[in-house]
């Protein structure tokens, strides 16, 4: 499997799936805490399949990557190791580096989901110009009030809960995770520890300098910001950050994981619909740029 070698030494493990036919474009996708790139397999299909290489690595102490950092020590992932933050932020920066290097002829696509989203929202704020266009799963904005501290199952707690209900509405999913030798339950905050927990907090940068097309996607049952936080989200990207091109999506009925939800072929057509009118095929014109995705809610 490919790596690469961050600052402090530690491989990075990553995959490339190639688009089928001629590519148009390239996605990075950014996991969340407690999971790895693995877990998007029906997502990356898709997105190969609409004519996307797709780069996806297991994060600083995550997945592979934390397996290996950790010397197999299954209880110790998700803990970042030296560096903490600022060191998954930066090798994430310098992954970009590398996709660009091999492509950079075709516009990148940065795609994150929950933590993925908040370390999205710190490199577009450190390099808007590195990327053509930028997609949050499961976000929020990363300020007090807007991002949920508590326990994020709080709202299923019962005898017979797992702990996992926040993520999905399909008790697969749930089980599915809780099964995966490579996740882990334990909280982001005591993972990170109260320093990198608080680095996390930030809003998107004034006048990014750049005209970054953003789509914001979130179920309308997240508990880690919900609606509300991502629309809160979407007006910092366009009164702060001057951005002209914000999209929200809000599933109803849908938690956390909408790529594992039961709106899931639905979240990705939509996915698929915003790029297209973006980023047009090497073999067509492009999709009309008011095109939108028919299953979800859309709010401005």
């Amino acid at each position: 499997m490919p790596e690469f070698i961050d600052a402090h030494g530690i491989a990075i493990v990553y995959d490339v799936h190639p688009a089928e036919g001629t590519p148009r474009g390239v996605v990075q996708l950014l996991h969340g805490v407690g999971e790895h790139a693995g877990r998007y397999a029906a997502l990356i299909a898709a997105l190969t399949a609409d004519g996307f290489t797709v780069y996806a690595d297991d994060h600083r102490g995550h997945g592979r990557t934390g397996l290996r950092q950790h010397d197999g020590d299954h209880s110790r992932l998700g803990r970042l190791g030296p560096g903490g933050l600022r060191a998954a932020i930066a090798a994430c920066r310098q992954f970009t580096g590398i996709i660009r290097g091999r492509h950079p002829d075709l516009p990148l696509v940065l795609l994150g989901h929950s933590w993925g989203s908040f370390l999205a929202q710190k490199l577009v704020n450190a390099d808007p110009r590195a990327y053509d266009a930028l997609v949050l799963s499961g976000s929020s904005l990363l300020w007090p009030g807007a991002l949920n501290a508590a326990p994020l199952n709080k709202r299923w707690a019962g005898a017979d809960a797992t702990g996992v209900e926040w993520l999905s509405t399909d008790a697969a999913v749930g089980r599915a995770f809780l099964d995966d030798p490579l996740t882990t339950m334990v909280p982001l905050p005591t993972l990170f520890g109260p320093a990198d927990t608080v680095r996390l907090l930030g809003k998107p940068k004034r006048d990014l300098g750049v005209d970054l097309p953003v789509l914001l996607m979130v179920g309308r049952d997240d508990p880690v910001g919900g609606p509300r936080s991502v629309h809160r989200l979407a007006d910092a990207y366009r009164t702060r950050s001057g951005l002209t091109d914000v999209t929200t999506l809000v599933y109803p009925d849908a938690r956390h994981e909408i790529f594992n939800e039961h709106c899931a072929a639905e979240a990705r057509a939509d996915l698929l619909a915003w790029l297209d009118a973006r980023i047009a095929r090497r073999d067509a014109a492009a999709v009309p740029a008011d095109a939108t995705g028919p299953a979800a809610e859309t709010g401005e």
